[in-house]
């Protein structure tokens, strides 16, 4: 079960008609792409996504799931979104209100065991050893979980455990974190007991309908067999700017940190129909993913081009994420920055400054307009067009 209707809130611009998980990532992918592969690579092949906040282009690109082989006749990858019931209906309420929701659908397949996912995190990572290490421990619940600094910690989930891996506290978010074990929010449940105590969740006025605030401290309190499946690879959380600039530079160079062209473990995704990327005569492109249909006149560095990107002759771009279907006009600047899809910057126009001196990074949110010569401040997040000359 793949939670991806979150709205994304710390992505501003990027997610104001989008879901989270539909968001472009590494120049021929979004989030999402990355735990739907996980689980086809790991043997899984019926999944539930369940969508929320502005949900037309993820389910436009899941679709029949295809892509990513769970065009099934029986399983497969099913889009699932809050519904109306006779007695009651609303929204998702939290991750575990949400599951709770899609309990009949759960039950539809008879699973002896849950994987619970986030869409919005970006790794590989082989499923079905997290369940064997489950099943070895008999137990309740097992939680996938990194280390993170500890200056970190307090960001997210933290677990407490004994030598045999076994949790003896879970503490969300807190501000003095004893251990720097954090959840990765991937869980898997022994089926059974993730109904009852999904049942008791429902039932209980005063909880926030949470996994990690109330689920896993329900169950830890109660006795269950919980334990930690430590992941050693690399993971990241793109739930905000400076995360998602940061994961997109880590697929760059001639050993990245994150590398998503690694057959062994093969990231499928809804390939657009497109030409071969064009460089033109006098460009230069260094250190730098580029897509089908970009045509490249100008320069690019240290830069991750989605499909269908126009450089125009004398633009620089640096430091940069450029998404699907923008244009960059001859003679504009964009540097250490985020610019989403289908976005015109005019001829002349500057965008950020070097990361060095920079407060932030510049962001443009999709389809906006940028007159000539504009300047786009460093840290700007700007989702309304800009006139000619503007300063913004």
């Amino acid at each position: 079960m793949l939670l991806a209707g979150g709205q994304g809130s710390r992505l501003y611009a990027l997610t104001n008609n989008i879901a989270k998980p539909a968001v472009p990532f590494g120049a021929k992918y979004r989030i999402i792409d990355f735990p739907l592969s996980n689980c086809i690579n790991s043997g899984i092949d019926t999944v539930g996504v369940l969508t929320q906040y502005q949900p037309l282009v993820l389910n436009e690109y899941i679709g029949n799931g295809q892509p990513w082989d769970l065009d099934r006749n029986f399983g497969g990858v099913h889009v699932l979104s809050p519904y109306q019931k006779k007695a009651k209906s609303a929204w998702y309420e939290g991750t575990a209100n949400a599951i709770y929701q899609n309990l009949n659908f759960i039950k539809m397949y008879n699973p002896e065991y849950v994987l619970i996912l986030s869409g919005d995190h970006i790794y590989k990572m082989d499923y079905s050893k997290m369940l064997r290490a489950h099943i070895d421990n008999n137990a309740d619940c097992t939680i996938a979980a990194i280390e993170v600094p500890l200056k970190e910690a307090s960001r997210f989930g933290i677990l407490n455990t004994n030598e045999d891996g076994s949790v003896y506290e879970f503490e969300e978010k807190p501000k003095q974190p004893k251990s720097n074990l954090a959840s990765m929010g991937v869980y898997i449940f022994t089926a059974e007991k993730m109904y009852k105590y999904l049942e008791l969740d429902d039932d209980d006025p005063n909880s926030s309908k949470d996994f990690g605030k109330n689920v896993l401290p329900a169950m830890l309190a109660a006795g269950e067999r919980m334990f930690a499946y430590r992941f050693e690879g690399y993971w990241k959380d793109v739930g905000t700017i400076s995360s998602l600039w940061e994961a997109n530079m880590d697929l760059l160079g001639d050993t990245p940190n994150f590398d998503v062209a690694d057959n062994s473990w093969k990231i499928h995704s809804r390939n657009p129909l497109a030409p071969p990327e064009y460089f033109g005569e006098g460009s230069e492109v260094k250190n730098s993913m580029v897509a089908l249909g970009c045509e490249v006149y100008g320069t690019v560095i240290n830069s991750v081009l989605s499909s269908n990107v126009i450089i125009e002759k004398g633009a620089v771009v640096k430091d940069s994420v450029i998404m699907s279907g923008t244009v960059v006009k001859a003679g504009s600047k964009v540097t250490y920055s985020i610019i989403d899809e289908s976005v015109t910057l005019g001829e002349g126009v500057t965008v950020g400054e070097d990361k060095e001196t920079a407060k932030g990074i510049a962001v443009i949110g999709r389809g906006v307009i940028v007159g000539d010569k504009a300047k786009i401040a460093a840290g700007a997040m700007i989702d309304k067009n800009i006139k000619e000359g503007e300063e913004a």
